[in-house]
């Protein structure tokens, strides 16, 4: 039986994030038994999952109530997997409508993005633990190299994939912001230069791609509904997308839903992506972090186009 959990806010809780480090789930559990009493929320349901995935996921599943006017809202939810972030998306009861409002895709920065990534950045961006632990999760799921008929789409691609030593396609295409980071990236095939948060339209035909592959790049999105509607539109029946993110970020450019919430809240909404947009499986997600608590955590919410779709 589904577990319920219903509260009542009066106000977004937006928190701050310093240093490029959006907050963790245990920062999001240990803030909300300091904002539960402050913005008289009614829980029922078990306080430890209330706890254990942090009051903000709670805060932003919401729907208009009460009189015009109001500026109250009820969230609510129903998830009846475990508290690990493995069983967050098993059986949830998502609501009848996306949740989220224009304001929720609205960045600290607001200039043009080619802006942002004008200059190249030979960098990696989570540590050295977390892509090995990517790159492993890729060599499991990956069709073997040179299998006749794959082809592959890096979205938000840069100099690097992290896919596995080697590993070769006919056809593996990197989409990304900047053209002297593509250029630099051994594994691809081909590349094209676009802004999706300008035109979120995917530039392929249709069932192209066996794999579409996202990395820390997800949370950079503002219209995530249109490209994975698109994601959708190019995989091939049957097709994976795999989409990674860890608590790092160029927060100015991150979401305000993102930067505002904790692990376990981006794992769900990824995954609300991934329901919201259609023709996709259940998203399910798996937790890859190689050492807790001591280097940089690594997620993964995965789905596979439906072979009908």
């Amino acid at each position: 039986m589904a577990n319920f959990v219903g509260l009542r806010l009066h106000t977004r809780l937006s928190l701050p994030v310093l240093g490029g480090v959006c907050y963790s789930s245990a920062t999001a559990a240990i803030l909300s038994r300091a904002v539960i009493k402050k913005w008289n929320w009614r829980v029922k349901g078990p306080r430890r999952m209330l706890l254990g995935l942090g009051a903000s996921f709670l805060a932003h599943f919401v729907t208009m109530a009460g009189a015009v006017g109001s500026k109250s809202f009820i969230a609510s939810a129903r998830i009846t997997g475990g508290p690990s972030l493995d069983e967050i998306l098993k059986n949830v009861d998502w609501p009848e409508q996306f949740p989220f409002k224009e304001e929720d895709f609205q960045r600290f920065d607001e200039t043009p993005d080619s802006l942002f990534y004008e200059a190249p950045r030979f960098v990696t961006h989570i540590d050295d633990p977390a892509i090995a632990a990517l790159t492993k999760y890729y060599s499991k799921v990956f069709p073997p190299s040179n299998t006749p008929g794959v082809s592959i789409l890096d979205m938000c691609s840069s100099w690097v994939s992290h896919f596995p030593s080697g590993y070769k396609q006919e056809r593996v295409v990197g989409l990304g912001m900047n053209e002297e980071e593509l250029k630099r990236n051994p594994v691809l095939t081909e590349y094209a230069v676009q802004d999706l948060n300008v035109n979120p339209k995917l530039p392929f035909e249709d069932n192209s791609f066996n794999i579409i592959t996202n990395v820390v790049s997800v949370d950079y999105l503002t219209k995530p509904l249109d490209v994975f509607k698109e994601m959708c539109r190019i995989l091939k029946p049957g097709g994976l997308a795999i989409m990674s993110f860890s608590n790092r970020c160029f927060w100015t450019k991150a979401i305000s839903i993102w930067t505002s919430t904790g692990d376990a809240d981006h794992v769900m909404i990824v995954g609300s992506y991934f329901h919201y947009a259609g023709g996709f499986e259940p998203p399910q997600a798996v937790d890859i972090s190689p050492n807790p608590g001591r280097s940089d955590p690594m997620y993964i919410v995965y789905s596979r186009k439906l072979s009908t779709a």
